[in-house]
């Protein structure tokens, strides 16, 4: 499972680049996902997008109005930001996210970072599911 985990992610992280690399830093984060979303369906990826994510509370399924921006093969979440700089909130949240799909991988891409391999991205792991 972890290969094929590592695979779909370098997949995606690839495909973040090539959107950067065409784009660059400072566009509307609706734009970033369009493309990025072309990316990932042109690398034959599948992908869902804005995927209701329902909380669990008290074993009761509650629709809080959480979107999923991508889930991509089922196993990995990836969330899209337009900001100065990814914070530790955003990484807890994503974290919150993977529990409550159970999904063993999550990662942030921020394509306003100016270097998205250094400052841009960020890779969360469910531990529940290592």
């Amino acid at each position: 499972m972890r290969e094929e985990l590592n695979r779909i992610s370098e997949s995606i992280i690839g495909s973040a680049l090539e959107v950067q690399r065409q784009l660059g830093p400072g566009l509307l984060e609706s734009a970033y996902i369009a493309c990025f979303a072309f990316e990932l369906l042109d690398r034959g990826l599948r992908v869902e997008r804005e995927k209701t994510l329902p909380v669990v509370y008290k074993n009761q399924r509650l629709d809080c109005g959480y979107r999923l921006d991508f889930v991509v093969e089922e196993q990995v979440i990836v969330e899209v930001k337009a900001i100065e700089r990814l914070e530790r909130v955003h990484s807890a949240q994503l974290l919150s996210y993977l529990r409550f799909a159970q999904c063993p991988l999550g990662l942030l891409i921020n394509f306003h970072a100016g270097f998205l391999t250094r400052d841009g991205i960020r890779r969360v792991v469910n531990g529940f599911h290592e």
